[in-house]
């Protein structure tokens, strides 16, 4: 599963949003690539998920295919964790 980690500029904030996903996929046993991008970037990246500021969703969410998810608090391991059980039950379906 590749994930992506977007934000503006797609070097301070997707960085520290990459490495909570990192932890959060680590404790789920969740096998995945995650990386870090820019907002353009992301819109030419394919990837299964991607998770950004609220700000950025709608835009990257009229962009892609995949799922977009929100998140407020990039340190925030449990409202991380939240969006990444929402979207595995969601495409479980």
């Amino acid at each position: 599963m590749k994930i992506l980690a977007v934000c503006g500029f797609g070097v301070g904030s997707s960085m520290v949003l990459k490495m909570t996903i990192d932890k959060v996929v680590k404790e789920m046993g969740i096998k995945a690539t995650v990386e870090n991008t820019d907002l353009s970037s992301a819109k030419a990246e394919a990837a299964d998920v991607y998770f950004t500021s609220k700000e950025l969703a709608t835009e990257l969410s009229n962009s892609v295919k995949n799922p977009v998810y929100p998140v407020k608090k990039y340190m925030d391991k449990e409202e991380v964790k939240s969006q990444m059980e929402k979207f595995l039950s969601e495409k479980e379906g």
